[in-house]
């Protein structure tokens, strides 16, 4: 070690940027804030910053989720329940990215985190954002992009990648009650496919699939009936880490 010169190597930053998703009025939407300063100032990016000195990968990405939501992170379904009075969410390392000209600063690496959580309140801007919305995912990844310009930095690219790995994560796991309550409907989980996948999904088919699959859902023994209608049984995730057989995307 005493031959090791750490100032023969180009020093770099490192942040975490968060690819936050929920489903709110049927839709799939990300978490963006408003960057309040350079670079991008006025720019639409998702949440995210640098690590700090001391601070591990998956630390800072759980401070900031803090920050920005409110919530309390776990690694997978059939997580520890989160403490009582604060909501809990998905949380897992999604990619790297490090082109040298992704931020005009100075080099910096990001690690990109996926977020999934329940239907969640309006956000608030916080640190140097300048403002918070949730957004439809059609509407960032589509041809009109949020107020007519791109998101800061790779952010587009990011988020494209956070959403097809949500996508497809849902076909073999039960990741897709991460975006329900504690407690949900059979009805419920299939509103989540559909705005996760873009498409309409046979009701009974879908109920047929999701309760004849070991260890996807498993009855809460209550019923409800904020549908309306008839009671609807309620169910909780069973925490399967592979679906056998799985939900298999439909083709658009």
């Amino acid at each position: 070690m005493s031959r090791y010169d750490p100032s023969a190597f180009p020093p770099f930053a490192v942040t975490v940027d968060l690819v936050v998703l929920t489903v709110r009025e049927h839709a799939l939407c990300a978490l963006l804030v408003r960057r309040g300063e350079p670079p991008y100032q006025g720019y639409w990016a998702l949440p995210g910053g640098f690590v700090r000195p001391g601070e591990g990968l998956a630390e800072a990405a759980s401070r900031e989720l803090a920050e920005e939501t409110g919530l309390r992170a776990y690694s997978a379904p059939g997580h520890d329940a989160a403490a009582p009075g604060t909501a809990g969410a998905h949380l897992e390392q999604l990619a790297t990215y490090g082109h040298p000209q992704r931020d005009p600063r100075m080099r910096v690496v990001s690690v990109a985190y996926l977020v999934l959580a329940p239907d969640l309140p309006t956000p608030r801007a916080g640190g140097d954002a300048s403002g918070a919305r949730w957004a439809p995912v059609t509407e960032l990844l589509g041809p009109n992009q949020v107020d007519g310009v791109p998101l800061a930095f790779d952010h587009g690219l990011i988020l494209a990648d956070g959403v097809e790995r949500a996508r497809s994560k849902i076909e073999y796991s039960s990741l897709a009650t991460a975006f329900c309550s504690p407690e949900f409907t059979v009805g419920e989980l299939r509103r989540v496919y559909e705005a996760v996948w873009g498409v309409v999904l046979d009701p009974r088919n879908f109920h047929r699939k999701v309760t004849g699959t070991p260890g996807f859902l498993l009855p809460s023994g209550g019923t409800t009936t904020r549908q309306g209608g008839r009671p609807a049984q309620l169910f909780t995730s069973g925490g399967a880490n592979v679906l056998n057989p799985p939900m298999l995307r439909p083709e658009s």
